[in-house]
Parts: structure tokens; sequence; C-alpha cells
């Protein structure tokens, strides 16, 4: 089975997906791997025999794939949170990074361990292969003939070692802090990100307009005033039925729809009047709904209000479902290829409104190769580029680093004239997980022979100490963003879960954390820190070696 193994890669890489795959559907206590178990049964399968691991191609199109969709989803709300709280990623990214720096430099004069092996433990335990490469290309360059090939087998070594325990303990961290907080959530004890009365569900309700309030303006100088987080939907008013527009204005009797949170609902019915037991959502006789999927791509990356569906077809768009998170709808909300938007008009305007958006389910499932392959292309190129740095070093973002960037980019632009750079929400999740397998995997295979031979090695300078070094590392960072993320910045749950997979620049992590929540909020903390994480690791790796030389 090995020998057959060994000379088919596909036959490889298809066996540890699908133990992976398996493993990872396995609880115990409500901890489940999910598809991060790739990744350990490649180490598994790997440290069977030298040879049995997949070849560097596999990696690699699995981190550009998946790093390319993650930066395409995330774009817009990785710049909108960068707006706002930049600095603060920044800084918050080079203390840990700081820290993990401190660490190795204490690690190294308890264990008297040699500068290429602490850097190597610095790239593993942090799981940063760019790290790693700036290591060796060091070495390659400044170390002296003789002893060149010995040094550049030491940070393979550490990074081979600690790397499958970065992963590990960081998934740990992750659990046990969520089930830690969600148990708090659970016992009524408000959290930073869920205050006692918070409710994610949409719900539906008729009121009836008592207050004088409600009379005094528009619907658009209502809202504008009051700051409801609510959708109004369907007015009664003297016998007839009509679709809500900012210009709407209610008088005392009127009956109209609201759409929104719970405590939202209950904040509008107390400045607008009374609950009414007539449900006029049920009423379709003249005004009616459908969810119709968003095909069309001259749509996509186009704000709501610029659709003019009120002018146009008498509609409105209460909601939006994306994935299988739903949302409210404001006049800012940009529409993206494969969401399903609640429509409301006239019964007679549904069919020209569905063939306004597409409603094509068979459209959504093609990827326009065009728009991915010059985006990959892209970002493969800005990886490429050489960025000096003071004291004659020389970086690039490689290709982790440069289709994220690029991705991040083309995700907050949705489009360039007739270029539509996001995907279907189903087109980029199948894009994502695939990517995901083919990188954990490959990382898995490859480093599992080293992982098993230099752990059994004896000796305090072996594997042992090797190993302990890593834990202590990624331990200490783990704890250090958690508790500093959640108490101190005050970052929701899960975000925070995302910007630790960000830091540790670990899409097993990050595939973890997507798996314990129903939402992509993990996404954008990954894509938040991602960036400066990244550059930050190469440039900390670097300064080892410097410093330590």
């Amino acid at each position: 089975m090995i020998e057959l193994l060994r000379n088919d890669p596909l036959l490889l890489l298809f066996v540890v997906a699908a133990i992976g795959y398996l493993v990872g559907r396995i609880e115990i206590h409500g901890i489940g791997l999910g598809v991060a178990a790739v990744l350990f049964v490649g180490i598994v399968i790997g440290g069977l025999d030298p040879e049995l691991k997949l070849p560097d191609l596999v990696y690699e199109l699995g981190l550009v794939l998946f790093v390319y969709t993650v930066g395409l989803s995330s774009g817009p709300g990785f710049f909108a949170s960068f707006r706002h709280k930049g600095l603060y990623n920044l800084l918050f990214v080079l203390s840990i990074l700081a820290l993990a720096f401190g660490l190795a430099l204490l690690i190294r004069w308890l264990f008297q361990l040699t500068p290429a092996l602490t850097a190597g433990i610095f790239a593993g335990s942090l799981t940063n292969t760019p790290a790693l490469a700036t290591t060796l290309d060091y070495i390659r360059a400044n170390a002296a003939p003789d002893v060149r090939t010995a040094m550049l087998n030491e940070p393979v070594i550490g990074y081979s070692v600690t790397y499958p325990m970065g992963v590990i303990a960081m998934i740990l961290a992750l659990s046990l802090f969520r089930r830690f907080f969600s148990s708090r959530q659970a016992a009524g004890m408000a959290t930073p990100e869920s205050p006692s009365n918070f409710d994610p569900h949409l719900y539906n309700r008729t009121i009836r307009i008592t207050r004088p309030l409600a009379t005094t303006g528009s619907i658009q100088e209502l809202m504008a005033q009051y700051q409801w987080n609510i959708v109004f939907g369907r007015l009664r008013h003297d016998g007839h039925l009509q679709v809500v527009t900012p210009q709407t204005r209610f008088a005392m009797g009127d009956l109209v729809t609201v759409v929104g949170a719970s405590v939202d609902l209950e904040q509008v019915t107390t400045d607008l009047g009374e609950v009414s037991q007539e449900q006029l959502n049920l009423d379709r006789s003249e005004l009616d709904f459908r969810r119709i999927f968003v095909s069309n791509s001259q749509l996509a990356g186009k704000r709501v209000r610029d659709l003019n569906l009120s002018k146009q077809y008498g509609a409105i768009i209460t909601r939006v479902r994306r994935g299988d998170v739903e949302f409210l709808v404001q006049g800012d909300t940009v529409l993206e290829l494969g969401d399903r938007v609640r429509v409301l008009t006239r019964r007679e305007n549904l069919k020209q409104v569905g063939e306004f958006f597409g409603d094509s389910y068979r459209a959504l499932s093609e990827i326009d190769v065009v728009t991915l392959g010059l985006g990959l292309a892209l970002g493969l190129l800005v990886g490429l580029v050489p960025i000096p740095l003071p004291g004659g070093v020389t970086l690039t973002l490689g290709i982790a680093g440069g289709p994220l960037l690029v991705a991040l980019v083309l995700g907050a632009l949705g489009r360039t004239g007739s270029l539509v750079w996001s995907m279907p929400y189903s087109a980029n999740q199948v894009l994502r997980q695939m990517g995901l397998v083919f990188f954990l995997a490959g990382v898995g295979t490859r480093s599992g022979y080293a992982f098993f031979s230099t752990l059994m090695t004896g000796g305090w300078n072996g594997g042992l100490a090797i190993f302990i070094a890593g834990l202590l590392i990624t331990t200490v960072i783990a704890l250090a963003t958690l508790t500093a993320g959640y108490f101190i910045l005050k970052l929701p749950l899960d975000i925070l879960t995302g910007a630790l997979a960000g830091i540790q620049t670990q899409p097993a992590v990050l595939g973890f954390a997507l798996a314990q929540t129903d939402n992509d909020q993990p996404n954008v903390g990954y894509a938040s820190v991602y960036p400066m994480a990244l550059i930050g690791k190469i440039l900390f790796a670097q300064f080892l070696m410097l410093l330590l030389r």
C-alpha cells in the first residue's frame, strides 16, 4: 500500500482528504477538528515513509486558491474595519509578534539552541512558511560554505517539529476559549460580543400607528431621526395596500409591517404605536414577495439604493440571504452574485423583477475563469515583487501574501468596468474548501516524516527541547491574543477567532474557527490582520538571524 501511494500522488491526496474528513466529523464533548483533521491525517501518513509526500504544486495551488477566495469575500469588511481601526490592528499584531520574538530569544538562551534552529522554531511555532523561506535565504547568502549545508537543515528541523503543534495548540486554545465564554453567555453573563438581550434572528411584526410622532415626517426623516435598525414593508392606508418607500408618510390608524431583530422591533413599536393582531404579511392578494437569486452580473457590486426598484417596479428589498446568514437591507447594502433577496412588490410585477435580478441558479454555479485567472496571476506577480528593507534585506510577499492582498483589493472593488471580480458565494466556498484541503494535505505529508523522526531523537537538544520550545511560544501567543483581543480590544468572539488564525497565518485554524460558527465573521478577523502578521513574521525572523549571528 505504501508503494502504491508513493507512486501515485493523486491517490495519496484523495486518501488523505477522505480519511481526514471522516476523522474531522468525530466530535468529543462537542469539539471536532473539521477540515483541519486533513492536516493531522497527512502528518500520520507522511510519517510512514520519507517518500510519502505530495508534490510542491499541490500545496502551492491549495494555498493560492484558499487565500485568494478568502480575500475576495473579506475585501469589503477588511477595508471598512481598517479605515476605523487600522492603527489599532497594526499595534495589536506588532505587540503579539514582539512577544513571540522575545520568547524565541529567551528559549534560545534556556535551551542553548543555535540561531538557525531558533529561527526555524519561531517560524514553525507561528506556522509561517515565508518566514522559514527567508531564514533559509539568509543562510544561503551569509553562511560560510563549510557549514552552510548543516545550517540549512536546522531551520527545517525546527519548523517541522513545531509546525504541527503550532496548529494543534492554537485549535485547542481557540476551542477552550470559545467553550468557556459560550458557557458564560449561556449562564446569562454579558460578553463583549453578546449582551444579554442579543437575538440574531429577524422577525416580522404588524404595528398600528397610534402615536403622533409617527406622523411628523416621511419614513426617510423618521429613520434618520430615530436610527431604527429595521425595514418597513407593507402599509395599509384607508383599506388599500402599498409598498413603503422613503417618501411614505404615516397617518393615525395605519397598519405597517416591520422586519428586524426582536429588540429593535420592541423599540420601533414603542415609538410608533402598538402591536396589531392582524398580520398584513399573510395578505398576498395585492402585494406578494419572492426570494430571488442575484445572478445578473450587471448588478454585482451595486448598492441597493442605486437599483431604483421603487420607481421601476414599485418594489423594495427587505432582506438578503448570503450563504447561511440573513440580514436587513439598507440603502448602502452592496449586492453580490449568489445573494438571495426577498423582494416585495405587486403580484403582476414579480416576473419582471425576477428577470431584472436574473434568478438563475445555473448561472451561479459557473465560475468566471477570465477574472479568476487574471486575479490569481496578478496576485502571484505581486508576490514576486522584491521589497527592499533597511540593512540590505529584501523580502517578497510570496504565493500567500501576494494573492491575498490583490484579492482584498479586488473584493472591495467588486467590479472594474465589465469585469466582475467577486464570485458567487457557492462557487467561492467550493474553491476555498478545495484549496484548503490541498494545502492541508500537502503540508501534512511533507512534514510528517521529519516530525516523527526528529521528535524521537534523544537528548535535551534533540526533538524534546524543540518540541517544548515551540509549544511554549504557540501557547503563550494564543493566550495573549485571545485575552488581549477579548478583554482589551473588545473584539466580538467570532472575529477574534479569525484574528487568531490571521496572526498565526494559519488556514487550518481559520477552517476550524469557521466550523465553530454559523457565519463568515472569522474571515473578517483573519483578513484584517493576516497581511500585517505575514510581513511582521518575515521581518522578525530576519531580525533573529541578524541579532543572533
